[in-house]
């Protein structure tokens, strides 16, 4: 009997599987400054800080699960 993945091991291979799919994705994005298309200052700015806010989030979502202690003040 195959044994049962543990919860890191499963975090490994999915992370590795999902930032590949991601940063290929991210790469295709990349061959939109070709010659082939045409897009303003504006729109890139617009795809970039689309991109960024959406990584900034999922940083976000691993700090969380490590809270820092608040201190308390009047």
């Amino acid at each position: 009997m195959a044994e049962a993945e543990n919860k890191h091991d499963k975090f490994k291979r999915l992370a590795s599987k999902r930032v590949s799919n991601a940063i290929k994705k991210i790469e295709l994005i990349g061959h939109l400054s070709g010659s082939s298309y045409e897009s303003t200052a504006e729109e890139v700015e617009k795809i970039f800080t689309a991109l960024q806010q959406a990584l900034d989030g999922a940083k976000e979502q691993f700090s969380a699960k490590t809270p820092e202690k608040k201190k308390f003040e009047l």
